[in-house]
């Protein structure tokens, strides 16, 4: 039988540092040691726009509001136990595999799913959900 939660088992995690949710979801939700960060797009949180240009560029933004997300929950992206990536055009994964790879350098890397999506929110290429340990 499972337990039900209570509000007070989960916490939500806002930071002005990464964009506001485009939907009724939470930046991220830190519940019993884990943070489950919502997918981040390539939105600079500075402007409320996507970020144009290249895969590379929204990829640095999407892991950039990632760690933003991720920090304001007490965690970060060394403590990130998996990712799933989210590609419009699974053609460009090397590109995204080789700017994740900046990112992601530490050992053991995190486990990673990655798929190919007929569309994203506003637009975007990629999209980074995580689940991470946290404080």
């Amino acid at each position: 039988m499972l337990a039900r939660m209570s509000k007070t088992d989960r916490e939500e995690v806002r930071t002005e540092n990464a964009p506001d949710p485009v939907g009724p979801y939470s930046q991220a939700i830190r519940s019993d040691g884990l943070l489950f960060a919502s997918g981040q797009i390539p939105i600079d949180p500075s402007k409320g726009e996507i970020v144009q240009g290249e895969i590379e560029a929204q990829t640095r933004q999407v892991l950039d509001n990632l760690r933003a997300v991720l920090e304001a929950g007490g965690s970060g992206l060394d403590r990130v136990l998996k990712t799933t990536v989210y590609l419009v055009d699974l053609s460009l994964f090397p590109r995204v595999n080789a700017v994740y790879g900046e990112y992601f350098a530490s050992d053991p890397t995190p486990a990673r799913a990655t798929v190919q999506v007929a569309a994203l929110p506003l637009g975007a290429q990629v999209e980074v959900d995580a689940i991470a340990r946290c404080d």
